[in-house]
Formats: C-alpha cells, structure tokens, sequence
C-alpha cells in the first residue's frame, strides 16, 4: 500500500511539474527527455551556428481610437479612447534591420524603462547542416526561453493559443519558462523567425526593475512520430485591412482565426463533403489527399485527421523529380462524387463509390494535358478546370509539357474543350451565384489579374472582362484560389493574404492570416465558416455570408 501510494504521488508530482513549465502549450510528442543535440542562442558560437543576429527594441505605450461596447457585446458602441503598443513587431515579415544589434552573450542585460513595460527580442534561425555530428533532417526543433517576469513567443508570424493554454507562446506563470516546438521534420537550410516579446510584472503591482532574458536554446528531438497533426483549435492573429464598410458584414468588429491542423508540406484545393461533415483537401507535395472533420462545431478539442487517398495524384517512377506530384484541386460534382485534380497523371478523374477512377479528361488534341489546378462545375454538370504547367518539374520548360498552352477547358457533355487561352498561369476558377459569370485568377507575377466571362450554355466563354487587376499590389504571391459567397462577393487568394472584392469590382478589404491561404472551402451546416489552406497548416474563420458550394447530396 505505501509502495502504491509513494508511486502515486511521484505521478501527481511530475504531472504539476510538467504543466508548470509550460510544455502544456505545445504538442510534446517527440519532444520528451534528452535531446540529440541542443543549441545555446544564449551565445556567440550558437548564434554562429543557426546564422542568426538578436535584434531589440524597446516599445512604447500610445493612445488609440477605438469603439465601446455595443449591444452585441463587440466593439460596435460609441467611439472611445484607449491604449495600445508600438512596434507591433511579430510578424514573419516584420522589418527589424533597423533595431539595435545586440550580442547574445548580452541577453540577461537589463533592458527596457522600468516598472510597467514591454519590449522585444527578435532573431531569424537557419537550421544547420549538422551539430557535433549530428544531423537535424527530419527532427523536432524545440525552442525554450525564461524571462523576468513575462514572455509570449511569436514563431514565423503566428501567436498560437487555446482556451486554458499555459506556457508555450503565451505566459506560463511568473518568471516561468516558454518551451515550444517550432518546427517538426525541419531540413538544414529552413528558416525560422522567433519573436519574443518582453513584459515587466507583476502588472498590478509594478516592479523597481527591468526586463531581460535568463537564457535561450534550442533543443533537437528525434520524431516519434512523423507527419501532419491535428492540434487543439487554436486562435491566431489575424489582421484585418478595411477599403469599405461593406467588408463589416462580412467580416464582423472581433474576427476568430483558428489554426486546426499543421505540419503539411503544402495545403491546397479543399472541398467540403455535407454527407460526412468533413473537409477533403490536398497535399500536392506530399502526394496525399487528407481528411479532417472536426470534433463538433466550434468544438475546443482536437479534430480528426485521417489519410483519404494516397497516393492522390501520381505513382510514376520519375516521381522523385516532381515537387508536386499529388492532387491539387478538389470537387463535388452534383452527384456529391469526388472529382480530382492530378498533377503528375496530367488528368483529371472521378472517385466512385468502389474507390475506383474514372478518368474525365487526360489529353487534348492528342496531347495530354499540363497539370490540372482547380476547377468547378455548373449545376448542369459541365465541368471547368484550368491546366497550367506549375505541377510539372520543370514547369513552362519542362520536357514532359505536350501543350503549347496554359489552357481553361471545358467538358460539355463529354466533350472536352478549350474555352479560354488569355492565361499563362490560368489557377483559381469560380462561378457567380446565378452561373452567368465565370471567373478566373492568373497566377502570373506580371499579370495579376482576374478575367469574367459570360458562361455560354454549351460551355463555351464569351465577352471575357478585366474584372480586377492586382498587378502593382505589394506581396510575393500572384492569384491561387478564388470562392464566392451567396452576395456575388470573390474571395481571392492575392498579394498579401485575402482579397475581398464586390461583385462591381470594388476592393472591400483583405484577410491577412499568419500563413498565406492558397485556396478556401465553404463548410459547416450553415456555409458560413470558411476553411483555409495555408501553407504548411489548415486554419478556419467564421464570416457573414453563406458561402456557394457544390450541390449538398449524399456522397460517400
């Protein structure tokens, strides 16, 4: 009995010591026990070996505008005075080359003004190409820090945090650490920007001292398991770029951003199947279509993430020349059968309900097409889709390319046809509400555009339109995926995050998330929550307006 009892309270022990460090603010597994190697940020030599530079800045406490209470509880009532910081300076992009340089072996030097105050420790890691020996590919990278009194930690733009979260980005506790993994199957080369942002405490009763880091590491894990994630719905940061009052009944006064899953190579084409509740989306770089269905709306626990079909898009033996060799876009048809974009079988197919595919277009003229990117059908069944060359290995000159175009086709009742050359990187593809408009986006850094069209009823195209031009907007990404809600309003993936444009053609605003989104799906019951593929992670924002989807039938 007393052995029991000894062994009882050494678990109870170990469990309070592990949420009092903070590990319960990120996902642990792998994560555990002695690293393989560790880095000590806290020094010349490991700052030299991940090739960074700790950046800092003081920030200072400003008065703002903002609104009061309204009836619905958000910031819709009077206008009112309060306070905000300056630098806001956790994002991934965030110009730093300004701040005072400081040595690392500096780190524990008293900064800031004193009693209540904040400031910022900024560095940019590269993951090296091996640590006494050891070889970091494939490990999980945990970055470990303390602070006197408080810390949160941005990691590539993104402030992570769920409800009950302690430690991990946000405060543990006083003077407690923040222990965090901030990459997972991470290759030498990657780079990682961490932010730290500093806080003097307690708040409520301000010290007579100052700000400064105790120490700072890095730590390497061999993975116990490898692959994506589903986390805890996670909020993030999210800004939000108004041009017109119409974006507000869209977007409402306190927008929610939530991270849902991570660890992709690279997220594209979702769709959601109303039959099961879940969203089907591609991970063209890894050669998998995955599915996610969530655990209850606006549910606080994890999500279940399954593997849906791999491989999704090629099984070829020169695969390991392809980055993206799977799937990308994905549909329902008005059946509810899934349709597939496949990059590297240059076609696109129908999954039926025995697994097997249907092959729907593959070759134009005799020759086969490029890599098929997204695509949409009318409710009468014609499908569209566009055919750049961006899932070949070597793109526009790529010996593999058998077409002298980048084509928008059409499949009219089992014909296949051209119906749009305009494009050199024809990508994201919609319709209007009432089907009469077809739209299209140009992945093209020269030519950021989105055409409308007239969608003839034999599925051809005419009186094609500028309907917006993005070319001069600031932003390293062209057109990716393009949705539209039940008002005629587009939703394109564009320069800097996600543009939001009227059905006049007016800019309304732009969602800028943490992670770029490439393409989004409408879900949930109602339609109003919309799924974005970003990157490397799977997020979810709920809007105003319902958004059109493929017809709600049955689809197993």
């Amino acid at each position: 009995m007393r052995g029991r009892l000894f062994l009882f309270a050494l678990v109870v022990a170990l469990a309070v010591a592990f949420a009092l460090t903070g590990v319960s603010g990120f996902d642990a597994a792998g994560a555990n026990g002695k690293p393989e190697a560790s880095i000590d940020l806290a020094s010349i030599d490991g700052v030299k070996l991940v090739k960074g530079q700790w950046r800092y800045s003081d920030t200072k406490i400003v008065e703002v505008d903002f609104k009061g209470p309204g009836p619905d509880k958000q910031p819709t009532g009077a206008p009112i005075k309060t306070y905000d910081y300056t630098p806001h300076a956790g994002g991934a992009d965030f110009d730093d080359s300004q701040w005072e340089a400081i040595q690392a072996t500096t780190l524990d030097q008293r900064r800031a003004a004193g009693r209540i105050c904040f400031n910022w420790y900024r560095i940019k890691l590269t993951i090296p190409e091996r640590m006494a020996g050891y070889d970091p590919t494939g490990s999980t990278v945990v970055f470990e820090t303390a602070l006197d009194d408080y810390a949160e930690v941005w990691v590539d733009g993104e402030l992570s945090r769920y409800i009950g979260q302690m430690g991990g980005t946000v405060v543990g506790g006083w003077n407690a650490p923040n222990r965090l993994v901030i990459g997972r199957e991470v290759k030498p080369g990657q780079q990682i920007q961490l932010a730290v942002f500093g806080m003097n405490g307690p708040i409520s009763n301000p010290p007579a001292n100052f700000i400064w880091m105790r120490y700072a590491r890095l730590e390497f894990f061999k993975p116990t398991t490898r692959g994506p994630i589903a986390i805890t719905p996670s909020e993030v940061n999210v800004e939000i770029i108004r041009k017109d009052p119409a974006l507000d009944a869209i977007v409402g006064p306190n927008p929610k951003l939530f991270k849902l899953a991570e660890g992709f190579k690279f997220t594209e084409g979702p769709i959601w199947v109303p039959d099961g509740k879940h969203l089907l989306f591609s991970d063209p770089n890894s050669n998998i279509i995955y599915k996610y269905t969530p655990n209850g709306p606006g549910g606080n626990e994890p999500g279940k993430l399954e593997v849906f079909r791999t491989p999704s898009g090629y099984s070829g033996a020169d695969i390991d020349e392809y980055g993206q060799p799977g799937s990308n876009g994905l549909t329902l048809d008005p059946q509810g059968r899934l349709t597939i974009n496949q990059h590297g079988n240059h076609r696109v197919v129908r999954l039926e309900s025995d697994g097997a595919e249907t092959v729907l277009a593959a070759s134009y003229e005799g020759k086969r097409l490029n890599s098929p990117n997204d695509l949409v059908y009318r409710s009468d069944g014609t499908l569209y889709f566009t055919d750049p060359p961006f899932g070949l290995p070597k793109v526009f000159d790529d010996p593999r390319k058998e077409l002298p175009f980048s084509g928008v086709f059409s499949l009219y009742k089992g014909n296949l046809q051209v119906i749009s050359k305009d494009f050199t990187g024809p990508n994201g593809i919609a319709f209007s509400p009432d089907e009469k408009y077809l739209y299209v986006g140009n992945w093209d850094d020269k030519k950021k555009i989105v055409m409308r069209y007239e969608a003839k009823p034999d599925g051809t195209l005419a009186n094609g339109k500028l309907f917006f031009d993005m070319t001069d907007a600031k932003g390293e990404d062209a057109l990716d995926g393009i949705k539209v809600d039940q008002a005629g309003n587009l939703y394109v993936s564009g320069p800097g995050g996600l543009w939001v444009i009227s059905p006049a053609g007016k800019h309304l605003g732009t969602i800028v998330a943490p992670r770029h989104p490439h393409n989004m799906a409408w879900g949930d019951e109602d339609g109003k929550t919309l799924y974005l593929c970003a990157r490397s992670g799977l997020y979810r924002i709920r809007l105003g307006i319902a958004g059109i989807r493929p017809a709600e039938v049955s689809h197993q």
